[in-house]
């Protein structure tokens, strides 16, 4: 793989981001890492950077004109990923509904806080098939989540995988569940001739949940300067597969 992934967030990489970074680091993907108290700098963004992802990653560290820019370059063919979490799309802390972002990605956001944080049983539902989810069991053995953020998928976009939320009850028989609410969870689109893509929850706990260990076998990775991480297979391979479809560069 010849382009280059900017991840930015997910505090740093010896807490949450050591997930994100021990999978890539774990299937050869280069990048390069930015922890989320860092304001953004154009350098940055090289002429090998084919993806920019950001998770938990406060709208606060862009300025206006940064943003532009960044746009800019998703129109001329940048990949551009935003991942879930408080500091994420609105969030607690996130503040992207009112900057360039919302035009950028393929999910329209909420105007206040958007974070579900689920307590009962939430599973994460294929809703079509595509390259990001071939041969793995979504199908099968379904993971599930704690929590994430809700949008809406806009027009002429592809809502991949989507969260289902049910309510558990223990009665006298067994138990039951009933299905209460859904939402999208990882949708896809474009942006001129740049992929787009949002996925509700995060990739790192606690809102990641069981999805971390989802597999039926385990990996072990360690990025340069991280702590040791041991997830699920399937979870590994569900991220591997996301961000080589972002940075194939084209739109399909």
């Amino acid at each position: 793989m010849k382009k280059r992934v900017l991840y930015l967030g997910d505090t740093r990489l010896r807490e949450a981001a050591g997930y994100l970074a021990g999978v890539m680091s774990h299937y050869g993907i280069p990048y390069d890492y930015h922890p989320s108290d860092s304001s953004f700098h154009e350098s940055w963004l090289t002429g090998d950077t084919g993806l920019v992802i950001l998770s938990d990653y406060p709208a606060e560290n862009f300025t206006r004109d940064q943003f532009q820019c960044l746009a800019a370059d998703v129109k001329e063919g940048l990949s551009f990923l935003m991942i879930g979490g408080w500091e994420s799309f609105v969030g607690s802390e996130g503040g992207y509904q009112k900057t360039p972002a919302a035009e950028i990605l393929p999910v329209a956001m909420q105007d206040t806080d958007d974070r579900m944080n689920v307590y009962g049983p939430c599973l994460v539902k294929q809703c079509q098939p595509h390259p990001v989810v071939r041969e793995l069991p979504f199908e099968q053995e379904p993971p599930t989540i704690g929590g994430f953020n809700c949008f809406t998928a806009k027009e002429n976009t592809n809502v991949i995988l989507s969260s289902l939320q049910f309510k558990a009850m223990c009665q006298a028989d067994g138990v039951h569940f009933e299905e209460s609410a859904e939402a999208p969870l990882l949708v896809l689109g474009s942006y001129g001739a740049g992929k787009t893509a949002a996925f509700a929850t995060d990739v790192a706990p606690h809102w990641v949940g069981p999805l971390v260990d989802w597999g039926d076998q385990r990996v072990t990775a360690c990025a340069p300067g991280a702590n040791p991480i041991e997830v699920g297979c399937w979870y590994a391979a569900f991220l591997k597969n996301l961000i080589c479809w972002l940075i194939d560069n084209k739109v399909s």
